[in-house]
């Protein structure tokens, strides 16, 4: 009935009846024999597989973390190892580049020494990017005591005389161009002549009188007559001699002694020549 004490009170005995429930629920099954417990166990048995699946999806996951962590790990070494490799390479590659350009600079010191003249090494920077002329563009200019007309050399041999200068480059016109000429001769038949670049390539010997005997291999050096360069300075080697026509002279084709292509240094010869005579050459 409405009215009576159980109905008053409906809520809170459902509530204390709950929670008595719930702790008998707690405490069935510890004792050996409680016939709760073979419900339990029925539901430890069907819960098993599901909690045995989560457990190993569980460590599955862990671990293809862990293994992710130990990817990372691996990669940002791998980078900066790669990192330090190319490093050492590029000190290697400059330690290697230091050391041709010390030998070059140490031949071309040597040249000096040998030459007993005042002179100053440069760096080759540019070349004629037109095609017009055959130049040379030095990294050294009038700040480093370079003039118009001074002779430039290298180990090898002649390279050309400065032709312009600005405060910190220099114009050289190559002796191969066909602007340039210097004095020279053959080294074993004493014959002289001029030594010019032509148009399509090369150098020649020119005014080389028809009666000179020169052959193909002779050495071809300056004699000093120009005021330019110093006496005795490797210009080439005598390629062809040829006799062919009535004219008074010789065609010496000569190959330069000096790959200009490959320049990077050249010495800079900046004492003023004597001017040698024609007697004095002997």
């Amino acid at each position: 009935m409405k009215g009576s004490f159980l109905w008053r009170n409906r809520v809170g005995l459902m509530g204390g009846a709950l929670i008595v429930f719930s702790l008998y629920l707690m405490t069935a099954g510890v004792r050996h024999g409680d016939r709760i417990a073979a419900p339990a166990r029925g539901m430890l048995e069907v819960l098993r597989p599901v909690q045995s699946g989560t457990a190993d999806f569980g460590q599955g996951i862990r671990s293809v973390y862990h293994d992710y962590l130990n990817l990372v790990h691996v990669r940002q070494e791998n980078e900066r190892l790669l990192t330090e490799l190319a490093q050492v390479r590029a000190d290697q590659a400059r330690m290697a580049e230091l050391e041709v350009e010390n030998r070059h600079l140490t031949e071309l010191l040597e040249l000096r020494d040998a030459l007993g003249v005042d002179a100053i090494a440069a760096n080759v920077i540019g070349s004629d990017a037109t095609g017009l002329s055959h130049t040379l563009i030095l990294g050294q200019g009038s700040a480093s005591g370079l003039k118009a007309g001074m002779a430039v050399l290298s180990n090898r041999g002649v390279v050309g005389r400065i032709i312009a200068t600005s405060p910190h480059a220099s114009r050289v016109l190559l002796i191969d161009d066909h602007n340039s000429a210097l004095d020279g001769f053959d080294q074993r038949s004493r014959a002289r002549g001029i030594v010019a670049g032509v148009v399509d390539d090369g150098i020649i010997m020119k005014y080389v009188d028809r009666s000179e005997d020169l052959k193909p291999g002779d050495t071809i050096v300056t004699s000093g007559l120009d005021g330019i360069f110093p006496r005795g300075l490797l210009v080439g080697t005598v390629r062809g001699v040829h006799r062919e026509g009535p004219g008074l002279f010789l065609t010496v084709q000569v190959d330069p002694a000096v790959d200009f292509r490959s320049l990077e240094q050249v010495l800079v010869v900046t004492q003023q020549m004597p001017q040698m005579t024609a007697d004095q050459k002997g």
